[in-house]
C-alpha cells in the first residue's frame, strides 16, 4: 500500500467536532429612555454574532480546550495531561500535541513563566 494512500485513508477516518467558540457575553445596563439604547444594543449583539466562529478540532484537541477553559488561572501542559487520564511518564507529551492547533487558533494563550516553565490560558 503507498504512504500517500495510506495517509488518506487514515485523514478520512479521523472524525472531526466542530467547536463554537463565542465572545463573553456582556449585559447591557437599561436606561430611562429605552429608544436611545436600541441601537447600541443591535452593534453589541452584531459583534457577539461576529466573533462566533466554526473551528474543526479532534477530540483530543477539544479534551485539552475544555481543561484550558476549567482553569482561568492557567495550567501546565503536565496537569493538563493527568487530568485527562494520561500517565504520568507521558502526560505532558500527550498535551502538548492537542495545544500546538489550540495556539495556532488562538484559542489558548501560551505564557512564558519564569525559566523554561509554561502555563495555557483560555482566550
Amino acid at each position: 500500500m503507498k504512504i500517500a494512500h495510506k495517509r488518506k485513508v487514515q485523514s478520512k477516518l479521523h472524525k472531526r467536532i466542530k467547536a463554537k467558540v463565542t465572545a463573553p457575553k456582556t449585559e447591557v445596563k437599561k436606561a430611562a429612555k429605552p429608544a436611545k439604547v436600541a441601537k447600541p444594543v443591535e452593534k453589541k449583539v452584531e459583534a457577539v454574532v461576529a466573533a462566533a466562529t466554526d473551528i474543526a478540532l479532534t477530540p483530543k484537541q477539544q479534551t485539552v480546550f475544555d481543561i484550558v477553559c476549567q482553569n482561568p488561572e492557567g495550567i501546565n501542559s503536565k496537569e493538563i495531561g493527568l487530568a485527562a487520564g494520561q500517565e504520568e511518564a507521558k502526560a505532558a507529551a500527550w498535551a502538548t500535541g492537542g495545544l500546538k492547533k489550540l495556539v495556532e487558533e488562538n484559542l489558548v494563550v501560551r505564557e512564558q513563566l519564569a525559566g523554561n516553565k509554561v502555563i495555557y490560558k483560555a482566550a
